[in-house]
């Protein structure tokens, strides 16, 4: 399956403000649109972003290039959509411009679109293709169910996760908007195939049980991510070694967009 960008979320008619107006403009552009911030733009090309709490103390008269905040990070529409989630979540900034390879504004990305395509992310196709993949590999006829599992049952198969996308979905399993996991389920084993991130934000929360398509495997056979785990010394969900995320490739375009500003 093709990998979801930035541009398959984004909103495309996206309210903007010039650069050359004054603080009172932004303030009734705020009332008119219920908006809290704005994209700044000189002509079509994206300066800065300015929100409702850059206007607090400011005079009405001073200009909006004084006040917004050049230090902005913006988006590509071909950036995946994980990558956006992720500086989303880590830098605590609701909303990305989106901007094309001259800086013009194409949309915004916020944090609601990315929750969107991230409840969007496991897909029929995705566990089908999974079943199939078992039957090629080990000759067996898997059955699909839906149910819940324990979490401390889980065995991981992902040596690695991000810790900013784990705060994401942390938040998204206290707003009740967590998708399930995907598990293979033999006998005396449940073998985390998606949701790691999903499993250990749960287990962070005291959560004790997930939702999950469970495919069972009656067959007392062991699969090879089995093998590839035990060979990463991964028996529980502690072994998972959770990473800050680094610096984003996103860093390097807000610094040249800075510099010609």
């Amino acid at each position: 399956m093709d990998k979801k960008k930035v541009r398959d979320y984004m909103t495309y008619d996206v309210v903007s403000v010039d650069m050359h107006g004054t603080v009172k403009d932004v303030i009734e552009k705020i009332q008119k649109t219920h908006h809290d911030g704005f994209p700044v733009i000189d002509g079509e090309v994206v300066v800065g972003y300015i929100s409702a709490r850059d206007l607090l103390f400011v005079p009405l008269t001073n200009p909006i290039e004084q006040v917004m905040s050049k230090n902005l990070i913006v988006a590509d529409p071909d950036m995946d959509i994980n990558d956006a989630a992720r500086v989303i979540f880590r830098s605590g900034i609701q909303k990305l411009p989106v901007v094309d390879e001259k800086n013009r504004l194409l949309g915004i990305i916020s944090n609601s679109d990315v929750i969107r395509s991230q409840i969007e992310h496991v897909s029929p196709e995705k566990v089908f293709n999974f079943i199939t993949t078992l039957k090629k590999l080990y000759g067996v006829d898997p059955e699909l169910g839906r149910g819940s599992v324990p979490v401390k049952d889980l065995l991981p198969t992902q040596s690695k996760i991000y810790e900013d996308e784990l705060e994401g979905r942390m938040y998204e399993i206290k707003k009740g908007l967590a998708e399930p996991i995907i598990v293979v389920k033999r006998p005396g084993r449940i073998i985390l195939v998606d949701g790691h991130h999903r499993a250990i934000a749960a287990k962070k929360l005291g959560i004790t049980a997930l939702d999950a398509y469970i495919i069972e495997i009656k067959e007392d056979i062991e699969l090879g991510m089995e093998r590839t785990a035990l060979a990463m010394n991964l028996k529980t969900l502690d072994d998972v070694q959770i990473l800050d995320y680094a610096r984003h490739p996103l860093v390097a375009i807000t610094h040249r967009l800075v510099k010609r500003v």
